[in-house]
C-alpha cells in the first residue's frame, strides 16, 4: 500500500489507521512510506497498530521508505525493535561488526 500523504500526525492518523488495516485484511501488508516528508508520534502509534494488525493474521509488516525522521522518533520512544527501519538496521549491522573486530 503506497502511502501518498507527505505526513503522518494526529490529522489523517485515524483515517491512515483504517486504510492500512483494510489493505492488511486482504494481504497486502507492504507499505511504502517514501512519501512521508513529515511525521509527529501519532506515525509510531499507527506503525505499530499496523504491525499488531498484520501478527494478529499471522502475516508480516514489511515497511518501504520509512523516512529517518520517524526512524528517530521510534528510537527515543525505545520501540524502533519493532519497526523496520533500514537506515537502523544498518547502522546496528555496522556496529556488532565494529565491536566484534
Amino acid at each position: 500500500m503506497k502511502i501518498d500523504a507527505d505526513r503522518i500526525d494526529n490529522s489523517n492518523a485515524a483515517s491512515l489507521l483504517q486504510a492500512g488495516e483494510s489493505a492488511i485484511q486482504g494481504g497486502d501488508c507492504r507499505f511504502d512510506l517514501s512519501s512521508v516528508k513529515r511525521s509527529d508520534s501519532s506515525a509510531v502509534a499507527l506503525l505499530l497498530a499496523w504491525q499488531r494488525a498484520a501478527h494478529a493474521r499471522g502475516l508480516h509488516l514489511e515497511l518501504q521508505g520509512t523516512p529517518a525522521s520517524l526512524c528517530s522518533l521510534a528510537t527515543l520512544y525505545g520501540v524502533d525493535a519493532l519497526i523496520s527501519c533500514p537506515s537502523l538496521q544498518s547502522k546496528r549491522a555496522m556496529s556488532s561488526s565494529a565491536i566484534r573486530a
